[in-house]
């Protein structure tokens, strides 16, 4: 026999299906299944926020700097239902449905059937988080996260990508977690689905909610109508929207405003006590009578000079305080050592320009290597020659570079000469969105980390390649990431790697590869690493 099994959510008919009586287990509750459905398609809904958003529609009004805090909200969409309907639909405990998103720079990212969405945290249908992650500080900007965003956005990201199982919120936070920090979110969090999906009741609906993820197309309590009904709605979204942004504009200013009096006061009162202090440790003589003489012009409000203009004292402790930080940030300046690195050098101290290079490279490889990958020379042409931004390289860019550098058919010329040039990339200030695409792979760190079997010429390359990386702040944080991955039976790191490099530089005996092993600890030593690199100086010596 079979039966017509209807899926309605807020009363609306959003699939029917036909489902034969003896391939559903008697635990099998069509109420209970509707329950199930209206939690897992909640998420639907969490646009309907004022201050919510897609990232098409995103207006970025000022941008934010390197060191943010990246924290995880998790949310059950179940509000608490999970643990009967666990036991009644799956026969097993589960704490909760998640839904996550990620807060940074001040704002809440997650994804769902619509695409990317940013919203003020804490604002979407569900409220407040259940609890929250901290999952560490970004080293990257806030424009470098917004590119990055805008490319997942046309590409793994858009709404037609979206599926309730496999590509969802949860997968889309730990994608922005690992490139924000290195960090994934909670395993709990990523293992839900395959373990809905391994119960018995799992197993024979996962068809149901394959078909009923991919067919849905309407927001939930939205019905299908005429152009101008769905028209007419737009445009009341769209204008309660834009006067939620406008009313947060508005209190963004007025913050402002009054941090600007507060550092004015301050800037006033550090004057003043500067004043006083140099009154009371000079000589009292014509020192003090200046003093005497300013704190009258203090009180009449004059700078005591009698040209027809009297300038307020307040303009003038001001104008003093601005000058005084001004040359305190100059001479922090000069105190920060600078990183040591080498944008003159592309070919083991020669000035060989990059076109060589890259021609060097094509005559290495032509007829060596699969046809198809020569797509990959000409994205680095574009890349490092036409200026053009780091999306020319695609996204099997890495995999090819991979293959040049593990290929033991391939001579050594041709690794020396890919790291060369990536030593020339490694000075431009978006390689960091290229380096983000090896956070699964670790092509680069796992070539890295052989460097002590490398040739002299392979290893030149690299430490230039690295050494360069420190050119820009989130380049070189990425040397710095201390999340660990297995490699064979080691476990290591970006930050073991890099140590490791300079440590077997400076014990080489070739004086070229000293200088760039000098180079890597000072900008290690810069960067406060000094802990890490004393270890491995213990280890290795």
């Amino acid at each position: 026999m079979r039966f017509a099994l209807n899926v309605l959510y807020s009363g609306i008919l959003l699939q029917s299906f036909v489902v034969d009586r003896f391939s559903v287990t008697a635990i099998f509750d069509p109420v209970q299944f509707n329950k199930m459905v209206q939690i897992l398609m909640s998420e639907r809904a969490l646009n309907d926020s004022p201050t919510c958003t897609l990232l098409s529609g995103f207006v970025q009004t000022a941008m934010g700097e390197a060191g943010e805090e990246v924290v995880l909200y998790v949310y059950d969409l179940t509000g608490g239902m999970a643990k009967t309907l666990g036991q009644t639909l799956l026969q097993k405990n589960i704490e909760g449905i998640w839904h996550t998103a990620i807060i940074v720079f001040g704002k809440e990212y997650f994804f769902g059937s619509n695409g990317i969405s940013i919203c003020d945290p804490g604002t979407t249908a569900l409220g407040n988080p259940l609890r929250t992650h901290s999952l560490g500080k970004t080293c990257l900007p806030e424009d470098v996260f917004q590119e990055y965003l805008r490319g997942l956005e046309q590409d793994t990201y858009s709404a037609d990508k979206y599926n309730l199982l496999r590509h969802n919120c949860n997968n889309f936070s730990n994608e922005i977690s690992q490139f924000l920090c290195g960090n994934s979110i909670p395993s709990y969090i990523l293992d839900l689905p395959n373990e809905i999906l391994n119960t018995p009741f799992g197993q024979q609906l996962a068809p149901i909610l394959e078909l009923f993820s991919n067919s849905i197309g309407i927001h939930p309590g939205v019905r299908r109508s005429g152009s101008d009904f769905e028209s007419l709605n737009n445009d009341i979204d769209s204008a309660r929207k834009q006067s939620a942004l406008l009313e947060e504009k508005r209190n963004k200013l007025n913050e402002k405003l009054e941090k600007r009096e507060k550092r004015k006061k301050k800037k006033k009162d550090k004057n003043k006590h500067l004043s006083d202090q140099f009154c009371i440790d000079s000589e009292p003589s014509s020192s003090r009578k200046y003093c005497d003489n300013r704190k009258k012009m203090s009180e009449n409000g004059t700078n005591g000079v009698n040209n027809g203009v009297d300038r307020p004292a307040t303009a003038i402790a001001e104008n003093d305080a601005e000058d005084l930080e001004r040359k305190e940030l100059e001479l922090k300046r000069k105190e920060r050592d600078p990183p040591i690195v080498f944008p003159d050098t592309i070919n083991v101290g020669l000035n060989i320009r990059v076109q060589n290079e890259l021609e060097r490279l094509v005559g290495l490889i032509d007829g060596r290597i699969n046809p198809d990958d020569m797509q990959y020379v000409a994205e680095l042409d574009q890349y490092m020659l036409e200026n053009e931004g780091s999306w020319a390289l695609g996204e099997g860019f890495l995999s090819f570079v991979g293959r040049l550098l593990n290929d033991d058919q391939l001579v050594s010329e041709v690794r020396e000469t890919i790291l060369n040039i990536l030593a020339a990339g490694a000075l431009k200030d978006d390689i960091i969105l290229v380096l983000h695409q090896d956070r699964r792979e670790h092509i680069l760190m796992n070539y890295a980390n052989g460097f002590d079997k490398l040739p002299l010429l392979e290893q030149l390359a690299l430490t230039l390649f690295m050494c360069n990386l420190f050119e820009n702040s989130s380049t070189s944080e990425w040397l710095l990431y201390i999340s660990e991955w297995q490699l064979g039976s080691s476990s290591v790191s970006n930050i073991r790697v890099t140590t490791k490099v300079a440590v077997n530089s400076l014990l080489s005996e070739d004086k070229v590869l000293q200088d760039r092993g000098t180079a890597l600890v000072h900008n290690l030593a810069c960067k406060e690493v000094k802990t890490v690199v004393c270890i491995a100086f213990d280890i290795y010596m």
